[in-house]
């Protein structure tokens, strides 16, 4: 496995420069802190989760557009109603065309928001919990997300957290290649055993870096293509 300054030296001659890699890195904000994350309201949480979801496997900026009318047919996805969602309200979203009427992925915001609540009911807001779960320990949160929550396995939970502002790294196909070709892995498998290889390789990366997870996980998809 290469230090993380080999790596890096990688991405920016892949990027063409210096310069160009440090702009590529610049277009997307940090993480948010801890104390910023507990601020954030458990419906934000909620809106995020159906958005990645709904984003899996369909045009982003079809989702993107249709957004405001998701935010309206949701009801700005109070996870107080929408836990307790009756048939009707369901069969009604079924029939609303201002949102993409997929209806696992539909009834997945009311699975994911009982999910939230019992989050808040545990550790007083969701928002609480994300906030200070350990950043060295992103694969046990990940199985969390499995587990507990609906559709939040893979990328689409991973998105969520990276754009919400958690510290998070992303296993897109170009970080797993790299993180094969470092051989921090030896295939695409995502088992108990290369997740825990990868979550000690960014940790590693990290600690000797001084990058975030955000950062490393990007340098590695640029160091790929």
């Amino acid at each position: 496995m290469k230090s993380f300054e080999d790596i890096e030296a990688l991405a920016i001659e892949k990027k063409g420069g210096a310069a160009q890699l440090s702009a590529l890195m610049a277009e997307h904000n940090g993480p948010k802190t801890p104390e910023e994350l507990e601020t954030i309201g458990d419906d934000r949480w909620l809106s995020m989760f159906t958005k990645t979801i709904f984003q899996a496997g369909f045009s982003w900026k079809v989702i993107e557009k249709k957004w405001p009318g998701f935010e309206e047919a949701f009801e700005g996805f109070d996870t107080a109603r929408l836990a307790f969602l009756p048939d009707e309200a369901f069969e009604a979203l079924l029939n609303n065309k201002a949102i993409v009427r997929n209806a696992m992925k539909i009834k997945s915001v009311q699975a994911n928001a009982i999910f939230l609540r019992d989050l808040a009911e545990a550790h007083g807001s969701a928002s609480k919990f994300f906030a200070r779960y350990p950043v060295e320990e992103q694969i046990g949160l990940m199985d969390i997300l499995k587990k507990r929550g609906s559709r939040l396995g893979g990328n689409s939970g991973q998105y969520a957290l990276r754009f919400m502002g958690k510290e998070t790294f992303i296993l897109s196909r170009d970080v797993v290649n790299a993180l094969i070709r470092e051989n921090v892995i030896g295939n695409e498998s995502m088992s108990k055993k290369n997740l825990i290889a990868i979550q000690e390789a960014f940790n590693h990366w990290r600690s000797t870096s001084g990058r975030s997870l955000n950062e490393i996980s990007r340098i590695l998809a640029f160091s790929v293509g």
